[in-house]
């Protein structure tokens, strides 16, 4: 939701939730949220999973850590991002960031490992419905990324009674507490089943 989603009313927000959660998951093609997944070789069911239920507003989650490395930064670089100042260190010295940084989509994409592999299980998978991302830092390599998540609203679908959906402030932070990532997304999350 862009500044302008801040001066419409709620009523006007949930049927725009509602309305973004009919397209992505038409009522025709129901979420199959019964489902065994294999984590890390174990075998992990969606009794261990959280529903909508279990989520308030203000509750937060910490994810394990990462440490950001050149060789992975540049590999990432070469297939998906190929500037400059991911592939070359005496290109990226010249840069206006003065050494070697990882790509936004690398961070981005050891955040979403990061979450996976969290306290965050949401029994369906972790679904974004969007949201805004920003990276107020670069990541370089020797960093080591955690990520903080927080509960900012939970919203159950009035129109579909087996899901909502939970907006997250998900936050990703270097060793020296400072923050490399933000992203605010909606997730689709399903309710408990009866």
């Amino acid at each position: 939701m862009g500044v302008a989603s801040s001066f419409m009313s709620t009523e006007t927000q949930n049927r725009r939730l509602d309305m973004e959660l009919e397209q992505t998951f038409p009522a025709s093609d129901p979420i199959p949220w019964i489902h065994e997944l294999r984590v890390h070789e174990m075998s992990v069911t969606t009794q261990d999973k959280l529903y909508l239920d279990d989520f308030v507003v203000g509750q937060r989650f910490t994810s394990g850590t990462v440490v950001v490395n050149a060789d992975e930064v540049k590999s990432f670089a070469a297939r998906f991002d190929p500037q400059p100042f991911h592939l070359d260190e005496a290109a990226a010295k010249r840069s206006v960031f003065g050494g070697l940084i990882a790509s936004g989509w690398h961070t981005a994409a050891m955040a979403m490992r990061l979450l996976v592999d969290s306290d965050l299980r949401i029994a369906g998978g972790l679904i974004g419905l969007g949201g805004e991302m920003s990276w107020p830092r670069a990541t370089k390599p020797g960093d080591v990324l955690h990520v903080e998540s927080e509960v900012l609203e939970v919203t159950p679908s009035r129109s579909k009674p087996d899901r909502g959906i939970v907006k997250m402030r998900n936050t990703t932070l270097n060793q020296h507490g400072e923050a490399v990532q933000v992203a605010v997304v909606n997730m689709l999350v399903p309710r408990k089943p009866a």
